[in-house]
């Protein structure tokens, strides 16, 4: 099932703590929303990995994130955990965190190993990298900072 009549999707909050795996187990740091942010996703909104845009502190960065219940950790609660495709030197938790969900990349699935969750990760950036450099995603980018 496809979310494309939900789409672009905006969202806002301020970051919060995660499980602490995103940075420490894989390498791969995220920004979390908070619970009332997941809880105002549509109804139907199909959990899986996404791309789009991030803007923190006036800046916009490309940005792949998952929805859902991360199979391979068995979470119980739902999460909106966002990879910005920049290296920060500080912590995020605390800022304000604004993004537009311009795409699917793969509903979420689980992995038989730790190693395998990265491969897939490390491929949903290169995909999410590729997609957004689409003139018509460029476009959303500038709609960021406004609509949001």
């Amino acid at each position: 099932m496809s979310n494309d009549s939900l789409l672009p999707y905006y969202a806002k909050g301020t970051i919060v703590k995660g499980f602490g795996r995103g940075s420490k187990a894989l390498g791969i740091p995220t920004a979390n929303f908070p619970e009332d942010v997941v809880a105002q996703l549509p109804e139907g909104f199909n959990t899986g990995i996404y791309y789009g845009w991030a803007a923190l502190e006036g800046e916009i960065y490309k940005m792949v994130m998952s929805i859902g219940w991360n199979p391979f950790y068995q979470n119980e609660k739902k999460s909106m955990e966002v990879h910005i495709l920049h290296k920060f030197s500080n912590d995020l938790h605390g800022r304000e965190l604004k993004i537009v969900i311009t795409g699917f990349i793969r509903p979420e699935t689980s992995f038989d190993s730790v190693e395998a969750l990265i491969a897939a990760i490390n491929n949903d950036i290169k995909i999410a990298d590729q997609r957004l450099e689409d003139p018509k995603m460029n476009e959303l980018k500038s709609t960021l900072l406004t609509d949001c």
